[in-house]
């Protein structure tokens, strides 16, 4: 669904349908503590850009809202973790580095 923000996020959703007013961040809600969703988070989220160039089955993002300094600035801080190699990931966009050998298109003909 596209953000407030204008990005194709899979974890945003909306209905205002039928009078109804919801706007939600299902990966901020299924995040233990992971605080309170405004849309005001979606402008500088990285979830979007994460999915876009990394759509591993094997990553589990989670998501918290972090304050700044003085608390009147919040931004979301996503963590992600790997499930095959049961490490963190600490760059999603690129992925824990062992996922993605599996594939073919990414062997060398040295390996086959």
């Amino acid at each position: 669904m596209i953000t407030p923000a204008g990005k194709e996020c899979p974890y945003y959703y909306e209905d205002f349908n039928r009078g109804r007013s919801i706007q939600e961040c299902r990966l901020l809600e299924s995040t233990p503590g992971g605080g309170e969703y405004t849309p005001d988070l979606c402008e500088k989220c990285k979830v979007p850009r994460i999915k876009m160039a990394n759509a591993c089955p094997n990553m589990v993002l989670e998501a918290k809202v972090k304050r700044s300094f003085l608390g009147l600035r919040r931004s979301i801080e996503i963590v992600a973790f790997c499930t095959k190699t049961l490490q963190d990931v600490p760059e999603p966009e690129i992925g824990c580095g062992q996922c993605h050998l599996e594939f073919p298109v990414f062997r060398t003909s040295a390996e086959e």
